[in-house]
């Protein structure tokens, strides 16, 4: 039997190999890919079967923009999101001490995230890879002494690393937001979030003007991210999140827009993730 294929940014231990896993269980086929537009290219290019799993924001470094740009390129689709509580550790082979580190090594948004804690090891040189697992796999093969990574516990237990400093993300309050992609709408039940596009003129008040829209239909805009036009001066996409609790409300909203816009596109149409537990408990029992 040939299991589904799921991409990911990143390999095995990563935090999206973790998410691939807890939305689609273990029947999977991880497909690990090295930055987000092979993510990209893969799905677009693979059967309508394939999912992929892809960051979009965190709590501590921001959005991910450049992966607002593939998803259009790629024409994905959303159809779920994910939220995940990151902790991240500092990481080396056994034996040493923080001292004798000169060097860590992570991916760019891992870092940023540890941004208090690197800041007060100064001394030590930062250097960015593509993944955090990839970063903690390529010290294990190697047995580098004197160099450490940023990545979770899953990769430490994968790869026989010490715990050298755990938990040192800026503030406990850190989670990932991830979509999950694929290359058509998906029936996954009741939806109540949406992830739309818009290009509108260069006027006064014509964001304006949509925005009133959804207010006036009780739709809540979570998200709001603009984009130039390659090529065009004073051209933007606008990438928007709505919330709502009725459906027809949103329809409505998309029948109004067509007036306002000069483009629209819907990204995604799929049930907002609970994090109404997650905030009750400080992302904890969750975003394990």
């Amino acid at each position: 039997m040939t299991h589904p294929k799921v991409y990911i940014q990143g390999h095995e231990g990563s935090f999206h190999d973790a998410v691939a896993r807890r939305y689609f269980g273990d029947k999977i086929q991880v497909i690990p890919c090295d930055t987000f537009d092979e993510l990209g290219r893969n799905l677009s290019q693979g059967s309508d079967q394939d999912s992929a799993v892809m960051a979009i924001e965190n709590s501590i470094a921001g959005s991910l923009l450049a992966n607002y740009k593939l998803l259009r390129e790629h024409r994905l689709t959303i159809n779920g999101e994910v939220y995940k509580r990151i902790q991240l550790n500092l990481l080396a082979m056994p034996g040493q001490s923080l001292h004798q580190i000169k060097e860590v090594r992570s991916h760019h948004m891992a870092l940023k995230q540890c941004s208090q804690y690197l800041h007060e090891h100064d001394h030590i040189k930062l250097v960015e890879t593509s993944d955090t697992a990839l970063a903690a796999k390529h010290i294990a093969e190697s047995n580098e002494t004197g160099v450490a990574c940023i990545a979770s516990i899953q990769a430490a237990n994968l790869y026989n690393l010490e715990v050298l400093a755990d938990r040192i993300e800026d503030i406990n309050l850190n989670y990932t937001r991830f979509f999950i992609l694929n290359k058509s709408i998906q029936d996954t039940g009741a939806c109540d979030k949406a992830t739309i596009w818009i290009r509108i003129s260069h006027q006064p008040g014509s964001l304006v003007a949509v925005l009133s829209t959804f207010a006036d239909l009780q739709i809540n805009v979570s998200n709001l991210q603009s984009f130039p036009v390659h090529g065009q001066f004073n051209a933007y996409y606008f990438h928007i999140d709505l919330e709502f609790e009725s459906l027809d409300h949103y329809n409505e909203a998309m029948v109004r827009l067509q007036g306002l816009t000069s483009g629209l596109h819907q990204l995604g149409l799929y049930p907002r993730a609970d994090v109404s537990a997650i905030l009750r408990n400080q992302l904890v029992n969750y975003m394990l």
